[in-house]
């Protein structure tokens, strides 16, 4: 199947090298750019993709508002492609409230051309979090400098079952199915069968959403290791 993928981002020559590197494969097909958050969501919502590329400022909007706008549609809209934000270390705040609003996660713009490649891959498939390690250095940075805006969100854990609980703290920790499968015991349809049931249960859009509720609940913790 073919990865249709949008790059936006306010700098042509980053365009244009991503397009041009991301097209070179054979399972992904570029099928739109934008040079801003506005273009971005509109060119998102006539193609259709299944992956936006996303930098975080631009002008006239900026990609967190622009990604809100994407995973959140109003009323009539659909479609909702998985949203991948660019940025660099120094970025802030933008990176976390991206994860909030249900971005998939987030790639350093200096990042190795296979790292791009593989992250489009990834986040596409829905399977794990980009560079989980980093990610997860990054939220507990944040959930441990503010309090967390979702209501009780300790509370929704007993919702989960035991087991289901487990699974959330692993994929909280950075462990893909194969390595939650492996240290549970189970078959990794199993996990995955936890996974959606965590999902649905905690009404929340993917792994990237489910790190974040972890942290939050106090499920997972700055410092710990898996």
């Amino acid at each position: 199947m073919t990865i249709r993928v949008i790059i936006v981002d306010d700098q042509a020559m980053v365009r244009a090298g991503f397009a041009a590197l991301l097209s070179a494969q054979a399972d992904i097909d570029v099928v739109g750019e934008a040079p801003d958050g506005r273009q971005g969501v509109h060119v998102s919502r006539s193609t259709h993709p299944d992956v936006v590329l996303m930098d975080v400022r631009m002008p006239e909007m900026d990609g967190l508002t622009a990604a809100r706008e994407i995973l959140d549609p109003p009323p009539g809209v659909v479609h909702r492609p998985k949203v991948l934000m660019l940025t660099t270390f120094d970025i802030d705040d933008y990176v976390y409230e991206a994860l909030r609003a249900g971005a998939s996660g987030f790639l350093l713009k200096d990042a190795p051309p296979a790292d791009l490649i593989a992250a489009v891959r990834v986040v596409a498939s829905g399977e794990a979090l980009l560079a989980p390690s980093v990610t997860r250095r990054l939220i507990a940075d944040f959930v441990q400098q503010r309090p967390a805006p979702r209501k009780d969100p300790a509370l929704r854990l007993k919702g989960l079952t035991p087991r289901e609980t487990e699974v959330l703290e692993l994929i909280a920790r950075g462990l893909s199915n194969q390595e939650i499968a492996g240290h549970l015991v189970l078959a990794e349809q199993t996990v995955k069968t936890h996974i959606g049931r965590v999902l649905a249960k905690l009404d929340l859009r993917d792994r990237a959403q489910a790190v974040v509720f972890a942290y939050e609940a106090g499920l997972v913790r700055p410092g710990d290791s898996a």
